[in-house]
């Protein structure tokens, strides 16, 4: 058997090559009939890399009898069948840690655009409009409310840098965890006291739509909305709705629900800033995450501890 990684998502920048010595390596992208290509070396199937968007699904999992690990490319683990996974004794891991700084330099950098309409700026330049009058007037962030769902590594790296902006930190999530910004156990709550709602938690079928048209409401005309965290969180079609009829200020987006298929009525709307789901994505961040993938496979074959399983 020639032991093969099934690789869904590309590592980039590194790649899977420092591990190429070790195993064969199954590119399924490059595939033209990857379905085919999964069956022909099904019984080869070691080890499983999924990034964000890349489902590793029971069906996957057990078609695959020698699998033995599943590395995913992101911290969010709401891409893979993980009660699947544990049936089967398969170990998982992920990369949390070292995605924080650039995913609330993401989330600020939408909180920004908003506020200060960049991007609707710059194309009021390009298109010459300029000559015709000022842009519409933006929002200072200083002395505004960020309510932060989620207070892991990366909400606290918000909440650092929206203190340095003058903004008032608050935050939600499933406990209070002590922290020097005030809790509210309800996101209604909380929601309703937010100039800026910012999604820094994770995916998965506890946090599914948990910003619906009620917590839009609270949020309010004078509100926004910004998902650097997973595109389940937000009820989309509550969010369009909201939207389209200025019951919200606007919305900034790194993430969807159906990645990378985004709602096309968004394209059309001038209080929205829409990215591609880069949250992580510098040369930095994604070497050190390829790092983690790759060093939690040979852990594993190796007999070492891993680097950064998932709790089972």
């Amino acid at each position: 058997m020639a032991r093969t990684i099934l690789a869904l998502s590309n590592i980039l920048p590194a790649g899977l090559e420092p591990l190429e010595s070790e195993f064969a390596i199954l590119r399924l992208w490059k595939e033209k009939d990857p379905q085919a290509a999964i069956q022909q070396r099904q019984n080869d199937i070691v080890a499983i890399v999924a990034g964000p968007g890349r489902t590793v699904s029971r069906k996957l999992i057990e078609a695959l009898p020698n699998l033995e690990i599943i590395g995913v490319f992101a911290v969010g683990t709401d891409n893979v069948d993980l009660d699947a996974a544990r049936e089967r004794g398969i170990a998982v891991t992920n990369t949390p840690g070292v995605t924080a700084q650039d995913t609330a330099d993401a989330a600020m950098a939408l909180i920004l655009c908003l506020a200060r309409r960049i991007v609707e700026g710059d194309a009021y330049v390009r298109v010459s409009k300029w000559p015709n009058g000022p842009l519409p007037l933006g929002v200072s962030l200083a002395d505004k409310t960020v309510g932060i769902v989620g207070l892991g590594a990366i909400g606290a790296a918000v909440a650092a840098r929206a203190e340095v902006f003058g903004m008032t930190v608050v935050y939600h999530g499933p406990r209070d965890k002590g922290a020097a910004y005030r809790f509210y156990p309800q996101l209604l709550e909380m929601a309703q006291a937010s100039d800026f709602l910012v999604l820094s938690c994770p995916g998965g079928a506890e946090t599914r739509h948990m910003v619906n048209a009620d917590i839009l409401k609270a949020l309010g005309p004078d509100g926004f909305l910004i998902n650097v965290g997973r595109g389940s969180i937000v009820d989309e079609e509550a969010l369009l709705v909201a939207l389209r009829n200025k019951s919200i200020a606007g919305a900034g987006l790194d993430v969807y629900d159906n990645e990378p298929y985004v709602p096309e009525a968004l394209f059309s709307m001038d209080n929205v800033v829409l990215l591609p789901h880069i949250g992580s994505a510098t040369a930095e961040t994604r070497g050190k995450m390829a790092h983690l993938v790759i060093e939690n496979i040979r852990a594993h074959f190796r007999g070492e501890p891993l680097k950064t399983p998932v709790a089972a």
